[in-house]
């Protein structure tokens, strides 16, 4: 027989065995004066601090007083990160004498492991260092990775010897781990960089405020704006300075461009608005699932009359966040936030959790099948740095009799793409959009993500129409590389939609504790599909006959890369409707109905309805906070 729970919520509940300020500041509000609306009115309502501890004034710190310094420092990352993924394929088969299909494995097993690694930097940051000092020490990682990359392509002992006969002698063991060591603590940089870097810039804006909160959606795009100036220079000018300078000078001027970008971050710290750190996410989850569980098997029930565990306090018991309202979703859960009758110490969050607590881990479960679903896409955009450029590699690149497009370069398409599409969208399409649908970015988040999968279905039909046409031409080496660009601009097309989309969604679906871990889930995904690419890569290697006899050989010509880019095309038109069905059964947590119990806000909830006098409108707001 199970036992039921018993309402006695009043009983244990923290601020009882706590000073209460309810009654000072309830006696406060009546007698303000203007020096204290005036200052409340500056100062953010987030939790944010400036560099001295004090909480943050908007007139001070925060929105584009601040964001150029981190847009900087994005710039440069993206730079560096792309110049070397749009040459590492080149650099592995021409320098280090790898073969084409391993090359390319290789250089998205790096960007997967990079992408990967953002949930490690979103656990350090939002548990331990927060995120502006997470930014700062793995910025100083990335930069030791680069200058470990430009001796390796600087000192002829750490390649092997320069050959033009095939087959050419691989490079040494220690050779290969030289230069892998290089390249993973690049990766490990962008690890702790990429999920802090977009949710710092979102913290110098306060949501709470109407002005700053629009300005917040126009910096997401601005960033993206940025990410993609960072990589157009790396795929053009630093291309260009590798091909007519060396492989010395394509990974050094990257170099130089990091570890300025560090010193203009650092001087922008007077500017910043900081969160502090909360302590770790993840182990909140498994208190939530420990104490959900525990209860579980007690024979507690969550029934309507059962009142769920929350602080009195203004926020919440995480350091640094607000409340969060009790969603309907995942009923199993509230279990945690139940008070038994043989309950006694409210302290220990592994017997006994708040509501915010909880549904903290809801809104983290929330997001997982979007996230789930927006996979494939990835596994399109790691092509960008593979097989796109080798087939850019081997067509007519000429403009006029003395340049050639460098190989690395022909990214270009996709990434001006971006920066054209971004301001048009910004200025033109959302006030258009906005005067039709009435939502302040003119489309959802979710809509926005649809729109660069349908994008995606195209840009690989695209591709595969295109790589058939150039394999059976008599002349395929006298193709111009300019029928590669509708499959450029397709995937940039869908990155602009969906990227963009992705970040404004995960960032407004994460709760205060979570901002960085939900940046990481959305950064972890590409990672993911670098993976999941090399596994079909591998996958169809084995099953057609290898590098010799295979779809894809290390001669492109003989190879069957269109079958390749349809089995993509394939994937992503699947993955386009398991999407529509996930977005479609959405239900975010701004939406859902509150039932918590809370006495500080029913307490505030009845005299404000004693000195309206409106019982109806109030009853339903005691409603809206108690079951």
């Amino acid at each position: 027989m199970e036992k039921s729970s018993m309402p006695i919520f009043e009983a244990h509940e923290r601020s009882f065995m706590e000073p209460s300020t309810n009654e000072f500041m309830r006696e406060n509000k009546e007698h303000p004066t203007k020096e204290a609306d005036h200052a409340s009115s500056t100062l953010v309502t987030n939790g944010c601090v400036d560099y001295k501890g004090r909480i943050a004034d908007k007139r001070k710190t925060g929105g584009w007083k601040a964001s150029p310094f981190i847009i900087v420092n994005e710039v440069a990352e993206r730079l560096a990160f792309f110049a070397i993924a749009v040459n590492m394929v080149q650099y592995l088969v021409f320098e280090m004498h790898q073969s084409l299909p391993d090359a390319a494995t290789h250089v998205t097993d790096w960007i997967g492991a990079a992408y990967v690694l953002t949930l490690l930097g979103a656990f350090l940051a939002d548990a331990f260092l927060g995120r502006f000092l997470t930014i700062i020490i793995f910025s100083c990682i990335y930069e030791v990775g680069l200058v470990l990359l430009t001796l390796s392509a600087s000192i002829d002992s750490l390649r092997p010897p320069f050959c033009i006969k095939i087959p050419c002698p691989p490079a040494s063991d220690s050779q290969t781990a030289f230069l892998y060591a290089a390249l993973y603590l690049i990766a490990l940089g962008t690890g702790g960089i990429k999920p802090c870097v977009s949710s710092f810039g979102a913290d110098q804006y306060d949501d709470a405020d109407k002005n700053e909160a629009q300005k917040k959606y126009s910096f997401f795009n601005w960033f993206f704006f940025a990410i993609n100036m960072g990589a157009l220079s790396g795929i053009t000018l630093l291309v260009y300075v590798q091909v007519k300078k060396g492989w010395r000078w394509g990974f050094g001027v990257p170099t130089v461009a990091m570890f300025c970008s560090i010193v203009i971050l650092v001087a922008g710290f007077s500017k910043y608005r900081y969160q502090k750190p909360m302590g770790s996410a993840f182990t909140r989850f498994v208190q939530v699932i420990v104490a959900s569980v525990r209860n579980h098997f007690k024979g507690v029930k969550v029934e309507p009359g059962v009142l769920l565990y929350e602080v009195r306090t203004e926020n919440s018991d995480i350091l640094g966040a607000r409340k969060l309202l009790h969603t309907e979703q995942y009923r199993f859960l509230d279990k945690a936030a139940v008070v038994t009758d043989s309950e006694s110490n409210t302290n220990s969050k592994w017997r006994l959790c708040t509501v915010t607590q909880v549904e903290e881990f809801k809104s983290f479960i929330r997001i997982l099948p979007i996230w789930a679903s927006t996979i494939a896409l990835s596994i399109s955009f790691a092509q960008l740095s593979t097989f796109f450029i080798t087939q850019a590699a081997i067509m007519h690149r000429k403009l006029g009799p003395h340049f050639e497009i460098p190989a690395g370069s022909v990214p270009l398409f996709a990434a001006c793409n971006a920066l054209i599409l971004v301001p048009v969208y910004e200025k033109i399409i959302v006030p258009f959009l906005r005067g039709k649908t009435g939502h302040r970015r003119g489309i959802t988040s979710l809509q926005r993500i649809g729109v660069g999968l349908f994008m995606s279905i195209f840009a690989l039909l695209s591709a595969a129409l295109v790589e058939k046409k150039r394999r059976t031409d008599n002349n395929p080496s006298n193709l111009s590389v300019f029928w590669l660009f509708p499959q450029f601009f397709l995937i940039g097309s869908a990155e602009v939609f969906a990227y963009v989309g992705q970040l404004e969604f995960f960032y407004d679906e994460a709760t205060d504790g979570t901002r960085s871990i939900s940046s990481a889930m959305f950064l972890s995904e590409i990672g993911i599909g670098s993976w999941l690419s090399t596994a079909i890569v591998k996958i169809i290697g084995a099953t057609t006959g290898g590098v010799e006899k295979g779809w894809l050989r290390n001669s492109l010509n003989k190879s069957r890369l269109d079958y390749f880019y349809w089995i993509l095309t394939g994937i992503n038109g699947l993955n386009f409707l398991v999407y529509l069905a996930v977005a479609w059964n959405y239900r975010g947590r701004d939406g859902a109905k509150s039932s918590i119990r809370d006495d500080s806000v029913v307490g505030e909830a009845a005299d404000q309805a004693r000195n309206n006098g409106n019982h109806d409108d109030n009853q339903k707001e005691l409603r809206n906070v108690m079951f």
